[in-house]
């Protein structure tokens, strides 16, 4: 049995819209954080080297980690279901 992560909440200035892209790999659909999203994550995580983040920022960091470990898990979902789909010609 498959039991999906939860997402707890979202953060409320996540750019929903545009937030993730779909890529197809070898015929499989992956989904991607965006370009806006990534750029702030690399934003947020230079920042974190220099100095201390304040807590907004850290809790952003933190959803962004669980928002991609939720998509990490979808795109191993959907990866396994279409390879197992597919059954040897013999």
């Amino acid at each position: 049995m498959i039991v999906m992560p939860k997402l707890e909440k979202l953060r409320d200035t996540l750019p929903i819209e545009g937030a993730v892209r779909i890529e197809l790999v070898e015929g499989i659909p992956i989904f991607r954080a965006s370009t806006t999203v990534k750029n702030r994550i690399e934003e947020l995580l230079e920042k974190q080297q220099n100095l201390q983040l304040n807590p907004e920022e850290d809790q952003e960091l933190n959803l962004y980690e669980e928002i991609d470990d939720y998509l990490s898990f979808v795109n191993r979902t959907v990866r396994n279901l279409f390879l197992g789909q597919i059954q040897p010609t013999v």
